[in-house]
């Protein structure tokens, strides 16, 4: 009985041994995995601290390059319609008050208009904001003064902001510092998203209890319970999915960010940030970007509605997006005004005042800095000549254009009011037509407008640069010029009977005139005025095809074209930037200038990167140009362009030449004035034939164009080798100023015909001696 006590009493305490041999190991496995637990948090810790101090301290955001637009000079004496200077100022979005009390503020009367600028960082040198007044005599600015009543002799206004190069992520921001940002914003978002935002560590624990409460009565997760830094964690961080993986995550982060950082540096990098609307495929980041988006204005200029809209975005940007849900916004804006004023930051009239006004946003709902994909199409491909792609979306590059905002205006005005009319004229047959249209200077190759298509706004195929397409007869002044140069002279006479052209293949090239019929024997000048194809192509197979290619190139064209007969009457397709740069050579006399869209690139402290400057090199004689601008003259003067003259003045001296493809295809036209060069394009994209011709269609879209513009007369310069004849049209041979038939045609020395007409002393004089009084 005893033995079996004692056996018993042994294997109590075999299993008691046992038992706490095994919490031992219990204990000792929990010990183990307790401190590799916290080796894993605190290398966790340093992982997610490094992190977040890498990229708080590095470069936080992707900044795209900012494409703007040529300043508005403004001077005493200038010539300034004061329409374009109102529309000038409506691009900038400067406000049209009663009285300018503030930057961003006009006072507009009938002679008059007071500005008070914002000012602007120029690279060379920085134009203060200040109050303007100036005084108009008719078109003429006659006078500035300051708000001193000190005489201004030259201001400029700010650029027009007109685009940006964007990362791929397509995210869009202006940066802002935490002092520029206007009165009660910084108020608003604390007293509304994070009231306790200066005492917290980063995080909230009553918000988080509060939200694990609301997510457990509603079984799932709908409240996070964020502080600001969480927000800023979340966005710049993290993502916005709505997981307790992400949260937990979250947590940590914005206690490591609170701990190194400064409060108010955590704000300003939330004010750039937050996410706050979608601009078609861009995301508007940032309080700075949204008051452009919203309001069309700095954000330093927003009054206390304005702030208050933006500040009750932050909840909800698509839920609460004024022009989608007007009232759900005034609704949200005027919440944001009551806790406002129930705290203390307003008085109740504030309150009050401001809830009277309207949501105060623009009805465009993209950024005005996208309205000139086109004109900012041709920019990007020039920088990319130039800067990679990274550094072009990433590095804030500040880009200074030509692009004049008012001839944009025109331009787009001129060829989509053009085209409506005409597909009102023709029918269902054109209702897909289309346009293109580029403007330059002719004295500096910039160009200062492109409409890429019927919608300037559409961000699609660009025509001006990618549509190429036969160009007719504005290959003619080409062919023309090369002819002088192998002899010929204006006064030549040349067959415009039938022409036939065997191929090497057997073939034979046949060209027509428009009008089906043969003009005899005519002179040059006339032939190329009235653009007759036999002609021409006579002519051209003379001097030669290859010596027309050599002169398209020396013109501008840098293709390789194809020497085939059927160039000689536009075969060559050309896009209509190709055709500019060639016309750009002809009313440069003869000088070639690289048309230019860029002027300077800076980076993003307005250190100078790149500079492009004006350049010039002359590659026809001025002579032989000389020529050829008469002849052009003569086209709008009395050939296939002179309905020129029924729209516009009869002093104002232009030169052109329309074009028309084969099978009526393509509607071109090519002029200039003295101070705007300008190519239009109308067709199909289809290529399927047009009810109308070069002069018919895209003749009248220029005119159009010069009607807004308004240009100088086009002033030819005369070199000093050109002599003017007095010519009989009809024989080509010398003749007197009173003889019947003749006008005056200008010669290179020495290249003046030999023989004289018969001519009666009693013959009645022809004055056609208008081209003379243009040419100096």
């Amino acid at each position: 009985m005893a033995k079996k006590r004692a056996s018993k009493s042994s294997r109590g305490r075999g299993r008691t041994s046992q038992a706490r041999g095994l919490s031992r190991r219990l204990l000792s496995l929990f010990l183990k995995l307790s401190l590799l637990g916290l080796v894993i948090v605190g290398v966790g810790l340093i992982y997610l601290d490094a992190q977040v101090r890498a990229k708080f301290e590095g470069k936080r955001w992707a900044l795209p390059a900012k494409v703007y637009a040529r300043p508005l000079e403004l001077y005493p004496g200038q010539l300034l319609n004061r329409d374009d200077l109102k529309l000038e100022l409506q691009g900038l979005g400067y406000r049209f008050v009663q009285r300018a009390t503030a930057p961003g503020m006009v006072e507009w009367a009938s002679s008059r208009a007071r500005i008070h600028t914002r000012g602007f960082e120029f690279p060379d040198g920085a134009e203060s904001a200040r109050t303007l007044l100036l005084e108009f005599n008719g078109k003429t600015l006659q006078q500035i003064r300051d708000d001193s009543g000190r005489t201004v002799s030259l201001t400029r206004l700010e650029p027009i902001l007109v685009g940006g190069i964007y990362p791929q992520d397509n995210e869009d921001r202006d940066l802002i510092r935490l002092e520029d940002a206007p009165p009660y914003l910084k108020e608003a978002l604390i007293e509304v998203e994070d009231r306790n935002y200066y005492e917290h560590a980063g995080i909230s624990l009553r918000g988080i209890s509060r939200a694990m409460w609301v997510n457990l009565q509603a079984g799932r997760f709908v409240q996070g319970g964020s502080t600001l830094t969480q927000q800023l964690i979340k966005n710049f961080y993290l993502t916005s999915e709505r997981s307790l993986a992400r949260k937990l995550m979250e947590i940590p982060m914005a206690l490591l960010l609170d701990m190194h950082y400064d409060k108010d540096e955590i704000l300003e990098a939330y004010l750039n940030e937050v996410y706050l609307g979608q601009s078609g495929s861009r995301a508007v980041h940032g309080f700075g970007l949204a008051s452009q988006y919203y309001f069309a204005q700095p954000i330093n200029e927003l009054d206390l509605h304005q702030v208050a809209l933006l500040a009750g975005l932050v909840k909800g940007p698509s839920y609460y997006d004024p022009r989608r849900n007007p009232e759900r916004a005034k609704a949200r804006r005027d919440l944001v005004l009551k806790i406002l004023q129930e705290q203390g930051v307003i008085t109740l009239q504030q309150r009050t005042q401001a809830e009277r006004k309207g949501l105060g946003v623009v009805q465009q709902r993209s950024l005005h800095k996208g309205a000139y994909p086109a004109y900012l199409d041709l920019v990007k491909r020039q920088l990319r000549e130039e800067y990679p792609q990274e550094v072009l979306s990433s590095e804030g590059l500040k880009v200074f254009t030509s692009l004049n905002p008012v001839v944009q205006a025109n331009s787009e005005n001129a060829l989509s009011d053009r085209i409506e009319r005409l597909r009102k004229r023709f029918g269902a047959s054109m209702s897909a037509l289309q346009g293109a249209m580029v403007v330059t200077d002719p004295q500096t190759g910039e160009v200062l407008a492109m409409v890429g298509g019927r919608n300037a706004r559409y961000q699609g195929f660009n025509r001006a640069l990618d549509a190429r397409r036969p160009i007719g007869s504005l290959v003619k002044p080409a062919v023309y010029l090369a002819a002088l140069e192998q002899g010929y002279t204006l006064a030549s006479q040349i067959d415009d009977d039938a022409i036939s052209v065997k191929m090497p293949n057997g073939d034979e090239w046949r060209p027509q005139n428009f009008d089906r019929t043969g003009h005899g024997v005519v002179p040059l000048h006339q032939a190329l005025a009235h653009s007759y194809n036999q002609s021409t192509a006579r002519l051209g197979m003379d001097v030669g095809v290859g010596r027309v290619v050599d002169m398209l190139q020396r013109l501008g064209y840098e293709r390789d074209a194809k020497p085939f007969p059927s160039l000689l009457l536009g075969a060559e397709a050309m896009s209509p930037v190709e055709v500019t740069q060639l016309y750009q050579t002809l009313a440069a006399n003869g000088f070639r200038i690289p048309l230019r869209a860029i002027r300077l690139v800076t980076d993003a402290e307005g250190a100078e990167l790149s500079r492009y400057p004006f350049q010039i090199k002359q590659v026809v004689a001025a002579e032989m140009v000389h020529l050829i601008q008469y002849a052009m003259q003569e086209v709008a003067r009395e050939g296939t362009a002179r309905s020129i003259y029924s729209r516009l003045p009869q002093v104002l001296n232009v030169a052109g030449k329309t074009g028309t493809s084969d099978d009526q295809r393509d509607s071109w036209f090519a002029g200039f004035a003295g101070n705007r060069l300008a190519v239009v394009w109308l067709g199909l994209d289809n290529n399927a034939p047009l009810p109308f011709t070069g002069s018919g269609g895209a003749l009248q879209a220029w005119i159009d164009l010069m009607q807004w513009e308004k240009p100088h007369p086009f002033m030819a310069v005369r070199p000093e080798q050109i002599e003017y004849e007095w010519i009989e049209d009809s024989t080509g041979l010398l003749s007197a100023a009173y003889c019947e038939g003749a006008r005056q045609i200008p010669f290179v020395a020495g290249s003046q015909p030999e023989g004289h007409a018969a001519c009666a002393d009693n013959q009645v004089e022809r004055t056609l001696d208008w081209f003379r009084q243009w040419f100096r």
